[in-house]
């Protein structure tokens, strides 16, 4: 319980970077799940090739959205217990958790497995990149339980205020899907096939670890118990409610790839869409650390929200922020600067090197407004107001950018894909601002109250 309390004690500012160092980490070594998988297959397999990663992408945003609808939800709702001091609450919540991890991810396979061709075809394949992505997704598709359960759970090991136990799960996973790359795709000459068993097994160890450190690990204040395994309606429903913001985001992000590979199929051919992978496998570059960073502040503004410390949470807020758009600021700079450099380490093909570097500048030139964006909309989530959370991330990648990619492309052509993104940033992110003002006033007035109640229990005892 210890490890809890110092959320609501420990000074903001360290608090941040012990949470968020290593889930920065943690998400970078994500990151090279899906940039390693596409350095070897240009290098080894091809330039189409990696197009044909890019159109699997709508099915591995769906098996994230699963995981992040029991994953991030269950770990959101098991801060703020912990921080309301119902520790076995916490633990009938992991519980809840594993076991819809569980269910989703293998419903998510079966549905995926029977439905692929349909799928694939739906999401932009042609004759040529049909193969390889079929390839690919079927053992990905495969390991989703593998994925839900590695992911999700991990992000409860953070709520459970083991930060250093989050990144090395990720880092496990990581190191064996580079090296594994490596053998299967390079030395042994497996393809594309090779790079989906690299990323299936790294995922597993992920999953071992995590259970491990639930049922074993004496680090852990939290136990995975056979008796919090039975699903409780009103955990369900809990859990639900506030996960249902980053999946709805993610869902919503698979729409529009689909949109979007459709799209560049129609205005730049194949190797638009090989392109289009390799830039959001950049962004995620610089991305990833933002949501690091918000995975960092999520336990401890919902622990110091639930315990109703309202100036620990606004200084959480505005130094999470401030690391966020820092971040992106230098992330926008070397995308300025070095595009063509950048988007080369994927493949040298000359088809992918002028549609890609020219695409990056104008994909990405929001960027140092991103990371406000990301923490904001997050920030709502951890305090538990999933529908407002919910709102702000589709904001930016749903309600403004679907019409804008079904609407530019018309006038602008391939152009008109690049354009889309950078304007959906910038309308989304003013709307995010005007609902943290508007938060920002309750929770001041939140803060006025408890005083007084403070006071007046003081005057009380002071009678006595």
């Amino acid at each position: 319980m210890e490890k809890q309390k110092r959320l609501g004690t420990e000074d903001v500012g360290k608090l941040l970077i012990q949470f968020s160092f290593p889930a920065i980490i943690g998400m970078l070594i994500n990151v090279l799940y899906n940039i390693v998988d596409r350095i070897f297959i240009g290098k080894g397999v091809g330039a189409i090739a990696i197009s044909g990663v890019g159109l699997t992408l709508p099915f591995m945003t769906i098996i994230m959205a699963f995981g992040m609808l029991a994953g991030i939800g269950g770990a959101a709702l098991i801060s703020i217990r912990l921080g309301e001091g119902k520790h076995s609450e916490a633990e009938k919540i992991l519980g809840n958790t594993f076991v819809l991890l569980s269910l989703i991810s293998i419903s998510v396979t079966i549905v995926g497995l029977t439905f692929l061709d349909p799928l694939l075809k739906a999401f932009g394949a042609s004759d040529i990149t049909y193969t390889y992505a079929k390839e690919y997704i079927t053992i990905i598709l495969a390991g989703a339980i593998l994925n839900a359960l590695g992911f999700g759970l991990n992000n409860a090991i953070r709520s459970d205020g083991s930060p250093k136990t989050a990144m090395i799960t990720n880092l496990i996973g990581a190191i064996t899907n580079i090296i594994l790359d490596y053998v299967f795709i390079m030395r042994l000459n497996m393809g594309i096939k090779g790079a989906a068993l690299a990323t299936v097994i790294g995922q597993s160890f992920n999953t071992i670890w995590v259970l491990r450190y639930f049922i074993l690990s004496k680090k852990s204040s939290l136990k995975l118990r056979i008796n919090n395994l039975k699903l409780d309606f009103n955990i369900v429903k809990s859990i639900f409610a506030i996960g249902m913001s980053p999946f709805a985001i993610q869902l919503a992000s698979s729409v529009v790839n689909v949109l979007a590979n459709n799209t560049l199929k129609a205005n730049g051919g194949d190797y638009a869409i090989g392109a289009m992978s390799i830039l959001i496998s950049i962004a995620m570059i610089f991305l990833m650390p933002v949501f690091g960073i918000t995975q960092g502040a999520q336990p401890i503004i919902g622990y110091n929200y639930g315990a109703l410390k309202i100036d620990r949470v606004k200084k959480s807020l505005i130094l999470a922020i401030s690391a966020a758009s820092t971040l992106c600021i230098l992330g926008f700079i070397s995308i300025e600067f070095f595009p063509k450099f950048m988007v080369s380490i994927f493949s040298k093909d000359e088809n992918i090197l002028k549609i890609g570097s020219h695409g990056l500048k104008i994909f990405l030139c929001m960027v140092p407004i991103i990371g406000f964006q990301i923490v904001t909309s997050n920030f709502f989530q951890a305090i538990g107001k999933a529908k407002i959370s919910m709102l702000l991330s589709l904001s930016r990648q749903v309600l403004i950018l679907i019409p804008l990619l079904l609407i530019l492309p018309k006038f602008f052509g391939l152009n008109g894909v690049w354009i889309a993104y950078p304007i959906s940033d910038g309308l989304s992110s003013l709307l995010t601002l005007i609902f943290l003002i508007k938060e920002w006033k309750i929770m001041s007035k939140q803060k006025v109250d408890s005083e007084e109640i403070d006071n007046i229990n003081v005057d009380e005892l002071a009678k006595v």
